[in-house]
C-alpha cells in the first residue's frame, strides 16, 4: 500500500484546516503498522483516507494494484468491499444477528461465498466455535471484538484498518485482541494499519510512524512500550498538534 504526497483540507478560505500535509506513506504487506501522534495530530483523518472512507484533496494512495485517489463513489464502495478490512473501537455489530451471521454479513452483502477452509481457519483462530450462534449482547466486550475480527479476516482483504481497536477492552481482553491481530499478521500473512494512542498496543506492532500537525515526523521499527512514550512525549512537547 502507498500514499504520496497526501493533502487533505476541511472547509475552504479562511475557515480551511488543514488537516494532513504532504504525508508519503509505504505499508509493507504481511506487516503490523501503527499510526500515533497526539490529538488532533491527524491520525484517523489519514486512516479514513488511506480506507478510500474519505477522499484525500490531493495526492495519491494505491491499494495493492488499484489507484483509490480519483475514483467514483462506485469504485470505492467495491474497493472497501472486496480490498479493505475494517476493525472499530465500537465494535459495529449488528444486534439482532447472531456472532456467526455478523462474522458473514460483509461477504453476504457482497453476494460472495465464503471458503469454508477458510472460514473454519479464522473461526479456530479468533477461538468462538461455541459462540457463534450467540447474539452480540449475550457476548463480553473481548468477544465482541474478536467477531469483528473474525468479520475483517474472512474476506481475504488486502488491507485490515483498525481504529483504536482496544479502546473499548479492560487490559486482558486488549491484549487478546492484540494477539489475535499479532498472530493474523505472523501466521496468515494480512497487512493490518492501526490507529492507536496506546504505547502498550503499539508495541505489538512491526513499525510505528508518527503524525504531528499533519505531517509524518517519526517512525520506529520493533517498538517498546518505553520506546513509543518517549517518541510521543517528545511530540507533545514540541508544541505540535494542536488540529
Amino acid at each position: 500500500m502507498l500514499a504520496t504526497d497526501v493533502w487533505k483540507v476541511f472547509g475552504s478560505g479562511d475557515t480551511a484546516v488543514t488537516a494532513l500535509r504532504g504525508v508519503s506513506l509505504a505499508i509493507a504487506t504481511g506487516a503490523f503498522t501503527a499510526i500515533m501522534g497526539p490529538s488532533g495530530s491527524g491520525k484517523s483523518t489519514l486512516m479514513h483516507c488511506l480506507a478510500g472512507l474519505d477522499r484525500a484533496t490531493s495526492g495519491e494512495i494505491q491499494i495493492g494494484r488499484v489507484r483509490i485517489t480519483g475514483l467514483k463513489d462506485q469504485g470505492l464502495t467495491r474497493i472497501r468491499r472486496d480490498q479493505v478490512g475494517f476493525i472499530f473501537q465500537q465494535f459495529n455489530l449488528l444486534p439482532t444477528l447472531s456472532a456467526g451471521e455478523n462474522i458473514l454479513l460483509p461477504l453476504a452483502i457482497a453476494g460472495r461465498r465464503p471458503d469454508p477452509a477458510w472460514y473454519d481457519e479464522v473461526i479456530d483462530a479468533v477461538g468462538l466455535g461455541d459462540r457463534l450462534r450467540h447474539r452480540p449482547s449475550q457476548l463480553s466486550g473481548g468477544q465482541q471484538q474478536r467477531v469483528a475480527c473474525a468479520r475483517a479476516l474472512v474476506g481475504r482483504p488486502d488491507v485490515i484498518f483498525a481504529d483504536e481497536p482496544t479502546g473499548n477492552l479492560d487490559s486482558a481482553a486488549g491484549a487478546e485482541v492484540l494477539g489475535l491481530l499479532r498472530r493474523s499478521v505472523r501466521e496468515f500473512g494480512q497487512t493490518i494499519v492501526m490507529v492507536t494512542h496506546d504505547p502498550v498496543a503499539a508495541a505489538n506492532v512491526d513499525r510505528v510512524v508518527f503524525l504531528s500537525d499533519g505531517a509524518l515526523v517519526d517512525e520506529l521499527s520493533a517498538p517498546t512500550p518505553d520506546t513509543v512514550l518517549d517518541r510521543l512525549r517528545g511530540l507533545s512537547t514540541s508544541g505540535a498538534g494542536v488540529r
